[in-house]
């Protein structure tokens, strides 16, 4: 008798749940936006007993920015405005870059602390892979998104566009340090 293979499947239909990934999902996008959320008021505002802005382009200035009261606004509104987006699934893709974009400059200010908190960075890298795998899956069916008739169905070019967008961009503001 002669052998003959068939396809691999990586699971069975019966075991994919969109339910489940979808609030999967969910609980992703509201914990990580409700986090970013946070620390963007605090370098707005200085809630949650945050530098606010003052304080915030103080670290921005030590760390070689130019304009460093601009830089803590656009940090603190690329997290506050992208962790709603996030929370919210509305405008995933770009909600998910502008958090991605931020991380790739807290990365890049603060990678030489290590691996480890309390200066490490393992907490920004959970942050931007995060971020960036929300950018690739949508946010998705319980999701403000769900009723964008352009967004509706998530594709994976939007979640690639938004990636290369945060790592240029991100890129950018490194290189125009001092």
């Amino acid at each position: 008798m002669a052998y003959t293979s068939s396809p691999v499947h990586s699971a069975p239909a019966a075991a994919l749940s969109p339910a489940g990934f979808s609030l999967g999902v969910l609980l992703l996008r509201m914990m990580l936006g409700t986090i970013m959320v946070a620390h963007g008021t605090q370098k707005l505002f200085g809630w949650f007993d945050g530098p606010g802005l003052d304080g915030t382009a103080k670290g921005f200035e030590a760390w070689g920015y130019p304009l460093p009261e601009a830089m803590a606004v656009v940090a603190g509104l690329s997290e506050s405005l992208g962790g709603a987006g996030l929370f919210l699934g509305l405008l995933t893709p770009l909600a998910a870059a502008a958090v991605l974009g931020t991380m790739v400059n807290a990365l890049g200010v603060t990678w030489d602390g290590g691996f480890l908190l309390p200066k490490g960075v393992e907490f920004t890298l959970l942050v931007a892979v995060s971020a960036a795998a929300l950018a690739l899956t949508g946010p998705g069916k319980y999701a403000a998104d769900a009723y964008l008739p352009v967004l509706r169905h998530h594709r994976l070019s939007y979640g690639l566009a938004a990636i290369a967008l945060a790592l240029v961009v991100g890129a950018v503001f490194l290189l125009i340090r001092d």
